[in-house]
């Protein structure tokens, strides 16, 4: 009997080159067909709007939990109390993860970790809406709050008692036009304290949706910003860029940083895709 899953084959790289690297550069480099300007403020001004309106779609049906993350990143691993001295095993460790969405990873993290306390926020009033009336949320674990990270201050929702000690920033700056990129750093250094980390993971360049994207010639808004269907947008990372973007002001410092090549196989549709991401961890300084 032939197995139809899917299949995940994964290597990690600190290069940009890819599969036919020269080809796809040349082809990114060619497109240079952009969204009228009106339809990209248009994009820009109504990001909430559009993430609230995909979450009326799709409910919390569309991504499934994130139960990787323990293993990508081991501060945030469900088992991290194993390793840890008995006095840092007892002492609570306050998260804030950036982009929450419906709660794929506040949930399965709170449950496996009793020490976790997750200051959770989004921009999409109905996200948080969701994660809300999840059976699981707890106020006494849990801080969920709507928050536009580009001009709403964290500290307003983030009491000056409680530094942050890890920020999750899994595929959520990817959704910010990356002229308010500096604004997201700028906030999040506001409450966090010296050696607090951010685990990091978004898309990066050359990535299958970029390439879709590409070819299509209706998609592009900038420089390796482009928009969906839906109106909600990606942006396409590259290490350099990032490592830019969070040394800039001396606030933070990047520690790691590869990229992610995940090619998945679906045997009975012959079909193969190549994913890229950008993974990389940054501390406070």
């Amino acid at each position: 009997m032939t197995d139809n899953k899917p299949e995940c084959l994964e290597t990690k790289t600190t290069e940009p080159g890819s599969k036919d690297y020269e080809k796809i550069q040349e082809m990114l480099k060619n497109d240079k067909k952009l969204v009228p300007q009106f339809w990209v403020n248009k994009y820009k001004n109504e990001a909430s709007r559009n993430w609230d309106l995909f979450y009326k779609r799709n409910t919390t049906k569309f991504f499934k939990n994130r139960h990787w993350i323990g293993r990508e990143f081991n501060e945030l691993s469900f088992n991290n109390n194993d390793d840890q001295d008995s006095e840092s095993r007892d002492k609570r460790i306050d998260v804030l993860e950036l982009g929450c969405g419906v709660g794929n990873f506040i949930f399965p993290v709170l449950d496996a970790n009793p020490l976790l306390f997750v200051y959770a926020c989004d921009f999409s009033k109905r996200a948080i809406d969701f994660v809300k009336s999840h059976a699981q949320y707890d106020e006494t674990r849990c801080n969920a709050f709507v928050c536009d990270l580009t001009k709403d201050n964290l500290s307003d929702f983030i009491s000056s008692n409680d530094n942050i000690d890890i920020v999750s920033s899994i595929f959520v700056l990817s959704s910010i036009p990356p002229e308010k990129h500096l604004d997201v750093i700028r906030n999040i250094s506001k409450v966090t304290r010296q050696d607090s980390v951010i685990c990091f993971r978004d898309y990066a360049i050359y990535d299958e949706t970029q390439l879709k994207f590409s070819s299509d010639g209706t998609h592009k808004l900038d420089e390796n910003l482009y928009v969906r269907q839906d109106g909600t947008m990606s942006y396409f990372f590259t290490i350099e860029y990032l490592k830019d973007l969070f040394e800039k002001d001396k606030l933070f410092r990047m520690i790691s940083g590869e990229y992610v090549e995940k090619e998945t196989i679906n045997r009975a549709r012959e079909l193969c895709v190549d994913r890229r991401f950008v993974q990389a961890k940054f501390i406070r300084l």
